[in-house]
């Protein structure tokens, strides 16, 4: 059909739907007669089921209470013991601390459980005289944590009190216990010659096991190790040969782990030589020997004997030794051996330069010891006295040589050493390994030499052997502090400590040290020693004269003659100042306190001997002075 039809039918439908829903009207407006559409009921609305409680968050629990009766107390060995009353509504606490009053606060003993009311913490000593301590009562977890500070503890004391102090098992007048020391890395295990101790005892001897039955200056030396926070005689060892005038403990060395140990004996009297040769000779008087010692769990044993492959009377071997941090390449000194040789592995039997010194390199391969190689000074001549001091780096491949009798005045890093113009100013010599062959690297002289400074007497390199501390300890400068006028020359013998660095293969003098309260004879830099990284640095005075005791004490008053002292540096970049002055807990004229220092690697132990000390007691009685010159050793 045509689309016009559909149409049609379409309007028809519209007008249809229109008229029905007018209802028939004449077209006015009729809105209000509509009828009201019914609306459907509206279906019941379902019933909301019950909204479920919502569970009871749980109450944040009050904030704790302050710590109430924080109090702080010293306790040997470098023990702070920290005590308080547990704090309302505290579940656990955090100790913090400010080290040196400036750095800012960092836990150092966290979640401490409530109902402890008590911790003990082990400091450096030397590096805690300004510090500051805070203890937080605590409640809840992460960032429910909430915490109440304690009123502050300043550290106002010389700590006395938590100053270590050891003594021989049989301490007797004149033995000198402390007249070297050496630390293991890890600061718990801790060699103490005593180069003139006079028992007959051979071998290891258990600690009650001593007797003094007058083989004069035979020597010992004293094993302790740390246990629970306190210091314990482990062994006491003598030479398999011990004779009078031996002084073995006249130096001693011990490797990283502790469990190797060399120690120098440098009146022994054999002409053996090499490894392990006959002891028993005696046809050379003063020839010297090392002896090597090794620990499995808790006993030692000697396990080789060692003289000079060229030993002759009088040569002082043994007056110096080092190990590398293995134990298995060892340096010994000869300050008096005599060949005018020159360089490596030269003439050793010349004897033709009295008091030149050599130094000796020997290497273990497992139990087996042999050596490796002969020093000589590259300017060798006669009392130059090479080998009064050593030092190895970590690896065994740096060492650091003394002489303090060498004759050049010449300054600073590789200069002339020929003029020998300045008679026992002193020198140091840098050696260095590539594989199994030692060269000279640097010849080192003071930035102020002069005549009699005696420089090289000490000497101490970094564990990467970049960082090295020269002794001068008759050096003459009046000056205070770091870098002050090197030239006056107004307090003979006040000493002085060089610090050296390298860079590649250059070394360059870094900083000139003086102590804070400089005074004629105060023999500043007798002994030093290097943390591991270069950046501590302990140094030895044993003519000072104060008689403050502790740290940070009165340094001016010069009431106790040779009392001593010791200074503890530190470096931060490129720059050193004075972190601390320490004395020890008992301090007496004459004691010479200083007489030998030891850090361990991290810095955070120091052990100091102190040769001429009076006491006979062990940690306590330190003040009868019965026995003079037994010496002592405290630790920091």
């Amino acid at each position: 059909m045509p689309p016009q039809f559909f149409k049609a039918i379409f309007m028809m439908i519209i007008l249809s739907f229109l008229t029905a829903c007018s209802g028939g009207g004449s077209g006015s407006d009729t809105s209000n007669n509509e009828e009201t559409p019914v609306v459907p009921n509206t279906p019941d609305t379902p019933d909301t089921p019950d909204t479920p409680d919502t569970p009871d968050t749980p109450d944040t629990p009050d904030t704790p209470d302050a710590p109430q009766g924080f109090t702080l107390s010293f306790e040997p060995i470098k023990l702070f013991r920290f005590n308080w009353t547990d704090s309302g509504n505290a579940s656990h606490y955090h100790l913090l601390e400010n080290p040196d009053g400036l750095s800012g606060f960092t836990p150092v003993a966290e979640n401490i459980p409530q109902g402890s009311e008590t911790i003990a913490l082990e400091v450096p000593l030397y590096a805690r005289a300004n510090a500051q301590y805070l203890l937080q009562a605590c409640n809840g977890e992460g960032e429910q944590e909430q915490c109440t500070n304690s009123d502050l503890i300043a550290v106002s004391d010389t700590l006395v009190a938590a100053i270590g102090y050891l003594k021989a098992s049989n301490a007797d007048a004149d033995d000198f216990f402390g007249f070297s020391v050496s630390l293991s890395a890890d600061g718990q295990t801790l060699a103490v010659g005593a180069s003139r101790e006079d028992s007959s005892a051979q071998g290891i001897i258990g600690v009650d096991q001593l007797n003094n039955e007058a083989i004069t200056d035979a020597g010992a030396v004293y094993l302790f190790v740390q246990e629970d926070n306190a210091w314990v005689q482990q062994a006491c060892l003598k030479a398999g040969n011990a004779g009078a005038f031996d002084f073995f403990g006249n130096s001693v060395s011990l490797s990283a782990d502790g469990h190797t140990l060399a120690v120098g004996a440098n009146g022994e009297d054999s002409s053996a030589q090499g490894i392990d040769g006959d002891q028993l000779d005696n046809e050379a008087p003063g020839a010297g020997a090392a002896y090597l010692f090794v620990r499995e769990g808790d006993t030692w044993a000697q396990q080789a004997y060692i003289k000079a492959s060229n030993a002759g009377a009088f040569d002082n071997f043994g007056d110096s030794v080092s190990l590398s941090a293995d134990g298995h390449t060892l340096a010994v000194g000869a300050d008096g051996e005599d060949s005018s040789a020159q360089g490596i592995d030269g003439a050793q039997l010349n004897n033709e330069a009295p008091g030149a010194g050599a130094v000796y390199l020997f290497v273990r391969e497992d139990d087996t010891w042999a050596q490796q190689a002969y020093l000589k000074a590259s300017n060798a001549d006669a009392f130059d006295i090479f080998g009064s001091s050593v030092s190895l780096s970590t690896d065994g491949h740096t060492l650091a040589v003394g002489a303090n009798g060498e004759d050049s005045s010449a300054q600073g890093i590789d200069g002339d050493q020929l003029d020998n113009e300045a008679e026992n100013a002193g020198a140091v010599y840098l050696f260095v390994r590539e594989g199994d062959i030692w060269a000279q690297q640097a010849y080192l002289k003071s930035s102020n030499t002069d005549a009699d400074d005696l420089f090289g007497t000490s000497i101490s390199l970094s564990a990467d052997g970049h960082s090295l501390a020269v002794g001068t300890y008759y050096e003459d400068s009046n000056a205070r502090g770091i870098n002050g006028d090197q030239l006056n020359n107004e307090a003979e013998n006040a000493g002085a400590v060089y610090l050296f660095v390298r860079e590649g293969d250059i070394w360059a003098q870094q900083a000139y040290l003086k102590s804070s309260n400089t005074d004629a004879d105060d023999i500043f830099g007798i002994s030093i020693s290097l943390s591991a990284d270069g950046h501590t640095l302990a140094v030895g005075t044993y003519g000072e004269d104060s008689n403050a005791r502790g740290i940070n004490g009165d340094q001016l008053n010069n009431e106790a003659t040779d009392a001593g002292a010791v200074y503890l540096f530190v470096r931060e970049g490129d720059i050193w100042a004075q972190q601390a002055y320490l004395k020890p807990s008992n301090t007496d004229a004459f004691d010479f306190f200083g007489s030998s220092v030891s850090l361990s690697a991290d810095g955070h132990t120091l052990v100091v001997g102190a040769t001429r000390e009076d006491s006979s007691g062990i940690n306590g009685g330190q003040s009868d002075n019965s026995a003079p010159s037994a010496g002592a050793v405290y630790i920091y």
